[in-house]
């Protein structure tokens, strides 16, 4: 038997506890008046908590270090990819040291300076991770069939909202500043059609998570938001009573599927284990059991190229460079 050894972790605590968040933010900022509409406003879902008992490493074995933030995990999901890198670690005979973040910031950084081994990523984080730390690519998750995801703009399944024009002047959700599907695509929408994607907007909330920009959108707290296709379609296929609440207007070009990577310094040796092991856990019945549990067929391997249209994204919203280009 695995031991599990889970350090750090931050995370939403209920449903209600994110919309009674969501609707005080509200309420200031109606307080506040409407001499800051232009401002940004940055919401913060997340809380410390202890997500089960930690359990001391066995100091004989080699340690795996693993991460996932909590925008790319919904709550209802987090367990499992914990699970993955659980599985993981038992075939290799290793002991799991677990980070999870609030942020793609946060576990780039943390990638980067080699504190930990792999995590799974937004397509947009490993871009930016790849130019300046060096990222190594590991595996991708297959869905449907294919090796490609979406960003979806929802609005409320009652709004009179169609296209992206209608939203001008509205009220939107970003889900984390580097997000490909929650804020660099939307971005690059509103600036296709001539406008500045950071003034487009009357009001502009980060929600550090697809599943609460979902939830906002369907209780009617902001007007649009742009999500993660694999995470709506996900609620949606468990019969969500918030995705039953929300429409799609615009569904974004294919993007390469957010992958699993790997800090630069991991030897080429445990590289191949690990890639090894993910590979075949569609074979192996408790990895597969694992896998269905987020609508995954398998893992393959997958190729920079599939990122390149991000890296036009990235051009284009920052063709000088600049702090937001720059930061991963």
């Amino acid at each position: 038997m695995f031991n599990t050894f889970i350090k750090n972790s931050a995370w939403k605590t209920s449903a209600w506890a994110v919309l009674h968040l969501l609707l005080l933010t509200f309420i200031v900022l109606a307080a506040s008046g409407c001499g800051q509409d232009d401002e940004t406003v940055r919401v913060d879902f997340s809380e410390t908590v202890d997500s089960e008992e930690q359990l001391q490493p066995d100091r004989d074995k080699p340690r795996l270090r693993g991460a996932v933030s909590a925008m790319i995990s919904p709550k209802e999901t987090f367990s499992v990819y914990r699970d993955i890198l659980l599985y993981v670690s038992e075939q290799l005979d290793m002991d799991l040291e677990f980070e999870q973040r609030k942020t793609y910031a946060e576990v780039n950084e943390m990638l980067g300076k080699g504190e930990i081994d792999l995590a799974f990523l937004c397509s947009g984080p490993y871009v930016r991770g790849k130019d300046r730390h060096g990222f190594k690519l590991l595996a991708a998750p297959e869905v449907d069939g294919s090796h490609y995801y979406y960003s979806y703009l929802i609005v409320h399944r009652d709004s009179p909202y169609s296209s992206l024009e209608d939203l001008e002047e509205k009220t939107f959700a970003f889900t984390d500043p580097d997000s490909n599907t929650g804020r660099l695509v939307p971005s690059y929408w509103v600036l296709m059609t001539g406008n500045d994607p950071e003034e487009y907007f009357s009001r502009i909330i980060f929600t550090y998570g697809h599943d609460n920009s979902i939830m906002a959108v369907a209780r009617g707290l902001v007007d649009a938001a742009a999500v993660d296709s694999l995470i709506w379609d996900y609620y949606d296929k468990q019969g969500s009573e918030l995705t039953a609440q929300t429409r799609i207007i615009r569904k974004s070009e294919p993007y390469g599927m957010p992958p699993l990577v790997l800090s630069p310094e991991v030897d080429h040796g445990l590289s191949l284990k690990l890639q090894e092991v993910l590979l075949n856990m569609h074979q192996d019945e408790h990895g597969k059991e694992i896998l269905d549990q987020l609508l995954i067929e398998r893992f393959v391997v997958p190729r920079d190229s599939w990122y390149d249209s991000i890296r036009m994204l990235l051009d284009k919203l920052y063709p000088h460079g600049g702090e937001n280009a720059q930061n991963p």
